[in-house]
């Protein structure tokens, strides 16, 4: 799940919320997290069979170094296993490894790291029946990447460029990003764009706005994302809309709805609804369960089960 849905994002310069930290003297910060998550799963789709999915087996590393006068030094390696898990030995574990210097609110990044754009949406499916947004129809991460993080106080600004690349693990052209997101008195707005100039052809700009609304136990979201291929003058079109309910200290509930857009082509709408559960004594270990389909001729409703413990 992206779960970006109702809070601010977190920079490249932060590390990771819920990060333990191993070492902390003498001006240097080390913190390492990891998320597991594997589940058994059946897609939709017509007589799918059901299989066991390692959806996450990362670890994260991340430092940083105090160098005077308000201004830091930081440092990200990345390891996700769950390719070489499902058999795709030929998928390289690195996920990000990135490099960069903060300044007060400000931070500057370059190496391989998520695009400013990686950041949109409000779906909250494990599984997201169709693409999580527009966005994540196309590239949001590279290998050549310079970002630009500001935190204010209710405002998160990202920037991000992509430097021109010929079919660098499967990347092509370049590709310049914003984020933008607000969160006040519950309410959150964001925002987001991306210009793809491929090697051959016009370019595609994909452009998205979201909406959000915290009524305590209760919220209430929205997004809306669209790619203009200038190259074939057909626009894709995704929308989402989701509810997340808090039933108990430790159960929580979301459901949520989605539809595709695409010129000369049917329109397709899908929905999902799923249950979480964390442990009392460790909400950092949950159990959860999800269901999903879409209106597409001849499929049959997926399903996954699964358990999660990170650190």
């Amino acid at each position: 799940m992206k779960k970006i849905l109702l809070a601010v994002a977190v920079s490249v310069a932060a590390g990771s919320a819920n990060a333990a930290t191993v070492y902390d003297a003498n001006g240097l910060t080390y913190k390492v997290n990891g998320d597991f998550q594997i589940q058994l799963r059946k897609k939709i789709g017509d007589d799918t069979s059901e299989y066991v999915d390692f959806d996450d087996l990362e670890i994260k590393n991340y430092i940083s170094y105090d160098l005077g006068g308000d201004l830091a030094a930081f440092g990200r390696v990345d390891f996700d296993f769950k390719d070489q898990a499902n058999g795709k030995d030929n998928v390289t574990p690195l996920e990000e490894a990135y490099v960069g210097l903060r300044y007060g609110v400000t931070s500057f990044s370059f190496g391989k790291q998520n695009f400013a754009s990686d950041e949109f949406g409000v779906e909250e499916a494990y599984e997201a029946p169709l693409d999580e947004d527009r966005f994540d129809g196309v590239d949001t991460d590279g290998d050549d990447t310079f970002r630009v993080d500001v935190e204010l106080d209710n405002v998160y600004l990202v920037s991000s460029y992509e430097l021109e690349a010929e079919d660098k693990d499967g990347i092509t052209g370049e590709f310049f990003d914003i984020f933008a997101f607000t969160d006040i008195a519950g309410l959150s707005l964001g925002g987001g764009y991306q210009k793809h100039t491929p090697l051959v052809g016009d370019s595609l700009d994909t452009w998205g706005l979201s909406a959000g609304y915290d009524f305590g136990i209760f919220g209430l979201a929205a997004d809306y994302s669209v790619t203009d291929d200038s190259n074939t003058d057909l626009d894709t079109a995704l929308y989402n809309v989701a509810a997340t309910f808090d039933v108990t200290s430790t159960t929580g509930i979301a459901i949520g709805m989605q539809n595709e857009e695409e010129d000369n082509a049917d329109d397709i709408t899908a929905w999902y609804a799923n249950v979480t559960y964390k442990f009392p004594a460790q909400k950092n270990v949950s159990v959860f369960a999800e269901v999903a389909d879409n209106d597409v001729d001849e499929t049959d409703m997926g399903f996954l089960a699964g358990m999660r413990v990170k650190f």
